[in-house]
């Protein structure tokens, strides 16, 4: 029997890739999409028997989605510092396009015009906006602390109001709310003022209070969370079930019904469907390797003496450890319900690739490099 191995001594690109990419927190991410290709096999034919079409009809679609995010992730892993950046600028260019796209040629689905058809394909642009938008932030952080009267800060102030007022347009609060906590920490981290830290609080208070009185849907969905008898809570209700039943162990693959009675199950609420089938100890291991990822991305961080690579790192590590805790929470009702997939492991094209994309980003920022590379 053979084995195949990669030589300390190959200078290829593959090879200097290997021996200095993460592979701990890569080993993690593949796990993860391990975990979520058996999930999507146990919650998808109900999904797709819902709908009326061929019950493999999601997880034949997740089996083309997941090939090209990793090849995706593996491409933008390989890329300095530099380059990352530029595909940053680019990507935030364009995404900030089809965000206003949206608003004129945009599909409405339960009230929100979040997505442009391509063809066959149906592509959300608030997805890739935000690992594109955290990239670019940290660069014009990074650019306003090195260089002495670039006006970084405005410049970042200025992107994040467009981004903000574009999403909120759609209207997707619960987007704006992951990119404004994303940004709001890597001007923490870039040295904000503290003055500016109490009114940035207040600011972000101020604007929570006046979602719920804005929009219909943040309203219903605060009331039901603080008063169940206020409205409709089926989802959360049948969520809370298949826990409960699920146990320690879970009721075995199959056997969960969860994924029958709950429209979402295959994304927003795939959290649940492992609790009920394979029970706590796969949350459990689906937390820990969430957890293992924010703690690996922010101990790499902090081993960085560029600015702007630890500020971009921390903005990704903190959206993908944002996203999980969401979904998760969501699901648990420990928040009121918002419709966000569980990283590399829900259902989802547009998600999958622009995880794929900002987790390929990430790796290539971590990876060990000879010290000055992916500067200004």
């Amino acid at each position: 029997m053979t084995t195949i191995s990669i030589s300390r001594t190959d200078t290829s690109i593959l090879g200097r890739w290997w021996w200095t990419v993460d592979r701990l927190m890569l080993a993690a991410v593949v796990a993860l999409i391990g975990i979520g290709v058996f999930l999507v096999m146990a919650a998808g034919p109900a999904a797709a028997g819902r709908i009326g079409v061929d019950p493999f009809h999601f997880v034949s679609r997740q089996a083309v989605f997941l090939p090209m995010a990793l090849a995706v992730m593996l491409f933008v892993s390989l890329l300095d510092p530099r380059t990352v950046r530029r595909l940053a600028v680019l990507g935030f260019a364009g995404t900030v396009v089809a965000l206003a796209a949206t608003l004129v040629v945009g599909t409405e689905i339960k009230g929100a015009a979040r997505w442009i058809h391509l063809g066959p394909l149906s592509v959300q642009p608030s997805e890739f906006v935000k690992p594109f938008f955290a990239v670019t932030a940290a660069w014009m952080f990074a650019a306003a602390r090195e260089h002495e009267g670039f006006p970084g800060q405005w410049i970042s102030i200025g992107l994040y109001a467009v981004v903000a007022a574009l999403l909120l347009a759609q209207p997707d609060v619960g987007m704006t709310l992951v990119v404004s906590s994303v940004w709001a920490a890597q001007f923490f981290l870039a040295g904000l003022p503290m003055v500016l830290v109490v009114l940035f609080a207040a600011a972000g208070l101020g604007a929570a209070v006046g979602a719920y009185f804005l929009f219909d849907h943040v309203k219903s969905r605060v009331d039901r969370f603080l008063d169940p008898a206020s409205g409709d809570t089926y989802q959360i209700d049948k969520a809370m079930e298949a826990f409960r039943d699920g146990g320690l162990f879970g009721r075995g693959p199959g056997e969960g019904r969860v994924k029958e009675l709950l429209p979402d199950a295959h994304t927003d609420f795939i959290f649940a469907v492992a609790g009920e089938e394979f029970g706590l100890l796969l949350c459990l291991v689906i937390v820990a390797l969430f957890a293992f990822i924010v703690l690996r991305g922010i101990s790499r961080a902090m081993q960085e003496d560029n600015l702007f690579v630890l500020l971009a790192v921390g903005g990704l590590v903190c959206q993908f450890g944002l996203q999980a805790l969401i979904n998760m929470a969501s699901s648990l009702h420990l928040m009121p319900t918002k419709g966000m997939t569980l990283p590399f492991v829900s259902y989802g094209g547009s998600s999958t690739l622009a995880l794929a994309l900002a987790f390929g980003m990430l790796l290539a920022l971590t990876r060990r490099r000879p010290a000055g590379q992916g500067g200004f």
